[in-house]
């Protein structure tokens, strides 16, 4: 089975298609890498396993959430994310995307 190549990198902010949540990109699974159980429990809309799956910062909240790519956007808004944990994975904010302190290949 072939994967596909994700539509989002990190350091993007996006928006959750059905939640309308803000977020941004801090990794990228080629496909799903959860558990069975996660799946069954939190993914209720059955997105596919074998597509890109991001873990994201959520905007507003000290959490992280792991999505599909099907059910997200990229955010419009230009406008920065906020989450206490963004110092972590981001160096700085600029035009409408986050640097990342490591360098990804």
């Amino acid at each position: 089975m072939s994967q596909r190549v994700a539509k989002f990198t990190v350091g993007q902010v996006i928006q959750h298609n059905l939640f309308d949540y803000r977020g941004v990109i801090i990794d990228v699974d080629p496909d799903y890498q959860k558990d069975d159980a996660w799946y069954e429990r939190m993914a209720r809309t059955r997105p596919p396993k074998d597509q890109p799956w991001y873990q994201i910062l959520v905007h507003e909240s000290d959490g992280e959430t792991y999505v599909a790519e099907r059910n997200l956007r990229l955010d419009p808004s230009a406008n920065p994310v906020e989450n206490p944990r963004l110092e972590i994975y981001f160096r700085t904010f600029h035009q409408g995307r986050y640097l990342p302190k490591k360098v990804f290949h």
